[in-house]
């Protein structure tokens, strides 16, 4: 049995052009719910992912995780693996994009309980992401945590330059 935890997710894309015609993309990423999250917004938002186990496939683990933290389906559509990345708390993310439409107004997050406050003995749910938006990729690179930048570095060198993301 594997001890490194691992989680899956994936980056909702649409193509734009700038203001000079270059493709160029939008992503849809989520802010983390929960107490420890609330006010912030840099390095407090994340695609869509969770954590999977022995047994299950990353790209099967990555859709449950999307339709659980938005409620909603994954958009039909072929998946661009993105490669993987390892996060400051060393576990090992590995995310597929997907292009596609969803009006964040529509996402039904899931929930999780904890005990709110500490040593409170109270336990209180919590929206999983309780928000989602549109972003570019310099807005993106300044709301994501530090350690899933890269996704979008990625597919925006594939939409801009035909670059394969595992390459990047």
């Amino acid at each position: 049995m594997s001890t490194a935890r691992r989680s899956a997710g994936i980056l909702l894309y649409r193509v734009v052009r700038t203001g000079t015609g270059q493709r160029d993309v939008d992503v849809l990423i989520g802010h983390m719910g929960g107490p420890f999250w609330t006010g912030r917004d840099a390095a407090a938002w994340s695609l869509p992912k969770g954590e999977y186990g022995d047994g299950e496939e990353p790209d099967a683990a990555a859709r449950r995780e999307f339709e659980e933290e938005l409620g909603l389906p994954v958009p039909d559509g072929a998946w661009l693996p993105l490669g993987e990345a390892r996060q400051r708390s060393g576990k090992t993310v590995a995310a597929w994009a997907v292009e596609g439409e969803l009006d964040p107004a529509r996402a039904t997050p899931g929930t999780f309980t904890m005990e709110w406050p500490r040593r409170s003995g109270v336990l209180r749910e919590f929206p999983e992401m309780d928000r989602f938006a549109w972003c570019t990729p310099d807005e993106a690179a300044r709301r994501l945590v530090v350690g899933q930048r890269v996704f979008v570095e990625r597919l925006r060198a594939y939409v801009r330059e035909g670059r394969a993301p595992a390459d990047s």
